[in-house]
């Protein structure tokens, strides 16, 4: 596994609360294809898929593919008038109907830059295996930020990597789910099968609303939702200048799911983020508390290979480290109700080709 060279302390020393969120966005404007792509779209419509990578997205391989018989797909433009914040949103069911309470869900939340069209290699496939997965965009760090001029994308992701946008996404992430257990399909849900996913700055939200808490103002600011009982993280950055991981991380009591790659690393001039920082999140995540937590690291892949980008971490690499990824994310959430992992040891034999290291902690 490959060490980075500066220590923690150095590598922290030039950030902020949630700085590692802004981590995400330089990931972004660090790769070659990513800052062309965000040049040449500034004035593009806004309406447009995802523009920073769409010039990058080839044809989806054969092998992420759903059968789209198995799975139906709804948007929502849902306004949080409390907050006057848009909360839009995208649903993925099963396509067999199912009967009252029967549908696990789970709510997923979006790297910086993204959208409700994220990451829909993992919400089809969660639907065709009999979960609903609500994908909710978070309007203050969504794709908006690589559309206008160029030299100001820095204030841009400077702003949407402010405490305020980090505890609003949190809100988004409960209000969505207000929404659509509130609605006329609530009564399709299993309410005691919620869980809570994300990406980089979407495991940091999802990271408070399974029960981080950390210091805002000299206040401890915890926003757990009862409702979330698991949390998937994926390439999680940590809670920078804010105390220790230990402490922020201890109340998250639901089981856990990390997922990162021994490339998982960002750096510009006075940052670096890699591999290490999600180590310390599983080490830290529910310490002292009875929960099970899972550790899966990929060889090689890079922070963006769990994105839908199908060129990022080796072209051939890529689709396979993202069939494992939810191959391994449903294991884990299949195995939940009845506390049976056999399935997760099941696929780190199958992918030990893919995988650096594979650990479970169970109470």
């Amino acid at each position: 596994m490959k060490k980075q060279s500066q220590s923690v302390t150095s590598r922290h020393c030039h950030v902020g609360w949630l700085a590692g969120v802004l981590v995400v966005c330089v990931a972004f404007i660090c790769s070659s294809d990513a800052t062309a792509n965000a040049n040449a779209n500034a004035n593009a419509n806004a309406n447009a898929p995802e523009a920073p990578v769409a010039s990058s997205l080839a044809a989806v391989p054969e092998a992420l593919k759903v059968d789209v018989a198995r799975f139906t797909e709804q948007r929502f433009d849902w306004f949080d008038s409390q907050r006057q914040r848009l909360v839009p949103a995208k649903l993925y069911l099963p396509a067999s109907k199912r009967t009252t309470g029967s549908v696990p869900l789970v709510v997923f939340s979006h790297g910086i830059g993204g959208s409700r069209d994220g990451y829909s290699y993992l919400g089809q496939y969660f639907a065709a295996n009999g979960y609903g997965s609500l994908h909710v965009q978070h309007v203050g760090s969504d794709r908006q930020l690589w559309f206008g001029n160029p030299l100001a994308l820095p204030a841009r992701l400077g702003s949407a990597a402010q405490s305020s946008e980090a505890l609003d996404r949190v809100q988004d992430l409960r209000f969505a789910l207000d929404e659509i257990l509130g609605g006329n399909q609530g009564a399709l849900f299993d309410r005691g099968r919620i869980a809570a996913a994300g990406h980089s700055y979407g495991a940091n939200t999802t990271m408070l609303i399974a029960g981080a808490q950390v210091e805002l103002d000299g206040r401890k600011v915890a926003l757990r939702d009862p409702r979330i009982n698991a949390a998937i993280l994926i390439s999680a950055p940590p809670f920078y200048r804010m105390g220790e991981a230990s402490k922020i991380l201890a109340g998250v009591d639901v089981p856990t799911l990390h997922i990162t790659a021994t490339e998982d690393v960002i750096q510009i001039p006075g940052y670096l983020s890699g591999v290490e920082d999600r180590l310390e999140i599983f080490k830290a995540t529910g310490n002292g508390i009875a929960a099970p937590k899972v550790l899966a690291i990929f060889k090689d892949g890079s922070h963006s290979i769990f994105t839908d980008r199908t060129v990022t971490g080796g072209r051939y690499l890529n689709p396979r480290v993202k069939i494992a990824t939810r191959q391994l994310a449903l294991a884990f959430l299949n195995g939940l109700p009845t506390r049976n992992y056999g399935a997760m040891d099941a696929w780190s034999l199958s992918n030990a080709d893919l995988v650096a290291r594979f650990e479970k902690r169970l109470p």
